[in-house]
């Protein structure tokens, strides 16, 4: 879908999976070509200055539309996206609405226009030694940016997803990549999103979406000079490569890459003395959902060894050992998790929990799975501190229903292992009622290494608001965790600080006249006001 149009012949085609049944779904999808790609950048590039000019009300009626429309679709939606992912209906329709509700947060924002941080400084011409000029800053879009969808969210991070939304709101115009894992998913979307796009009387090149099967087109959007930003959620080998790949440009452009977290939680004696089974119950729940496949998954979970914490472990194993399997987003994302997992089993001072481990089998080994194809059941490991330290390759994460317990001896080693961490999206900490403000120094240890701390809750579930952070240090994130993908702070990674010095009123961007004609919130010599400028 380029702009209004499409694309002729196309290049390799592919078709979508349904990993649950193990087939291959019907429609077949083309493959962009380098002209697909130029046409489409070409067509963003025309768009952009019409966009940047739009006024926050027209934005938000736009990301506004095409949240309805999704609405009204979204039994067909939901129905295509349980076939290409084997994700639950319930999941699905939480997720659908999630992003109709972000959506029309982005909108909302776009409209009261806060996001721009516009500041004002009046001239003062009589100041000594120098007179001051008048000068006002604010954000403006970039302009033309790509998103590249996820495998595990093919509504929430694919084609109208948050990266999407938040560079709507920012006056950017968007080429979507879509996954392949879920192509029939993308172009339903997509399509909505093109009827918003006429109904609101947007230049053609607001949006368009591209195929491929490989990384060819990726690359090639990534490379092109007329695209200015670009926004991926997935591993960090694909967050690497396309940063790198944008690093190495004439002219390097910012890539916004999601990449991977272990998530450690946590959790203190005291947690334990108090509410075993809860935590129990929690953590079981939050390690599960969607076979393990969330972005902020538990990955690592840290105690003290004492009789009740191994009773909590049992606990635990039990709950994990009776927990169905389930299939996996793709062939290859199981092929992944089967082979991480194999791996880490030889790793000397790493143990199985539970049963589950023989079960799963790998070809790598030359033994066949007893589960059905694509499918796996939980596998978690364990190990002392000491062998954690001294193995960095405990500290990655594996994409799937595995964890791993760290039995510490003391405090100081629970603080050894959180400063031995990389970067994640979240980091949890379960406390004793007298316990978190004894704790001060791990709070300050975790609050260095994650972009969301978490007290006595669970990682998973991220709520799209003004004040959420999903983001964290690398390789949590490409950007060393200074921007979120989550929340109204995520449109500003769009956009640019632009200040205007010395131009008369006439000139300026309706944010920056005196007269405040949109009614902003602004900076005035230092105090906040919307207020006109005299």
């Amino acid at each position: 879908m380029i702009g209004f149009g499409s694309s002729g012949p196309g290049g390799p085609s592919f078709r979508a999976y349904d990993p649950a049944r193990d087939v291959h779904l019907e429609p077949s999808f083309l493959s962009a070509t380098q002209g697909d790609v130029d046409r489409a950048v070409q067509l963003a590039a025309e768009a952009a200055p019409v966009l940047l000019k739009l006024a926050g009300a027209q934005r938000n009626r736009f990301l506004r539309t095409v949240a309805d429309n999704l609405e009204a679709k979204a039994a067909d939606l939901v129905a295509r996206a349980m076939q290409e992912t084997a994700l639950p209906e319930a999941r699905l329709k939480g997720e659908l609405a999630r992003t109709a509700g972000q959506l029309r947060l982005y909108g909302e924002v776009a409209e009261r226009g806060d996001w721009l941080d516009a500041r004002i400084e009046t001239a003062q011409p009589d100041r000594k030694p120098q007179p001051r000029p008048d000068h006002r800053s604010m954000f403006r879009a970039l302009g033309p940016v790509v998103v590249f969808g996820a495998s595990n969210f093919p509504f929430a991070y694919s084609v109208a997803g948050g990266d999407t939304a938040s560079a709507w709101a920012a006056g950017c115009p968007v080429i979507v990549k879509a996954h392949p894992a879920h192509p029939g998913t993308s172009e339903l979307v997509g399509r909505l999103v093109l009827h918003a796009v006429r109904d609101c009387g947007l230049p053609e090149g607001t949006f368009s979406l591209l195929f491929d099967a490989g990384f060819a087109v990726g690359q090639a959007l990534v490379k092109h000079p007329l695209v200015k930003a670009v926004g991926f959620t997935g591993s960090v080998k694909g967050g690497r490569a396309l940063a790198d790949l944008a690093a190495s440009r004439p002219e390097p452009i910012p890539v916004y890459a999601e990449m991977g977290s272990i998530n450690p939680v946590f959790i203190l004696p005291g947690a334990l003395a108090e509410r075993a089974a809860a935590i129990v119950e929690g953590v079981h729940s939050s390690a599960t959902v969607g076979v393990g496949q969330f972005c902020t998954n538990p990955g690592l979970i840290v105690l003290q060894r004492s009789a009740t914490a191994e009773l909590f472990v049992r606990e635990l194993s039990t709950r994990l050992a009776a927990t169905p399997e389930g299939a996996m987003l793709t062939a290859g994302i199981c092929a992944n998790f089967r082979k991480a997992v194999a791996a880490r089993a030889r790793i000397a001072g790493v143990k199985p929990m539970g049963a589950s481990l023989p079960a799963l089998g790998t070809e790598e080994e030359g033994r066949t799975s007893s589960l059905p194809p694509n499918t796996v059941a939980p596998v978690w490991f364990e190990t002392d501190a000491l062998d954690f330290l001294s193995e960095h390759g405990l500290s990655e994460e594996i994409f799937g229903p595995s964890s791993l317990v760290v039995w510490c001896k003391d405090r100081a080693e629970m603080l050894a292992v959180a400063r031995q961490l990389e970067g994640s999206l979240t980091a949890t900490l379960h406390a004793g009622t007298a316990e978190a403000k004894k704790h001060g120094d791990l709070f300050d240890v975790l609050a260095a290494k994650a972009g969301r701390l978490v007290l006595n809750g669970y990682p998973t579930g991220v709520e799209v608001s003004h004040a959420m952070v999903h983001g964290g240090p690398y390789p949590a994130t490409s950007d060393g965790g200074r921007s979120t993908s989550v929340g109204s702070r995520a449109i500003n990674r769009w956009a640019r600080l632009v200040c205007y010095q010395g131009f008369a009123d006439d000139l300026l961007p309706p944010e920056l006249k005196n007269a405040n004609p949109l009614g902003l919130l602004r900076l005035v010599n230092g105090q906040w006001s919307k207020a006109a400028v005299v």
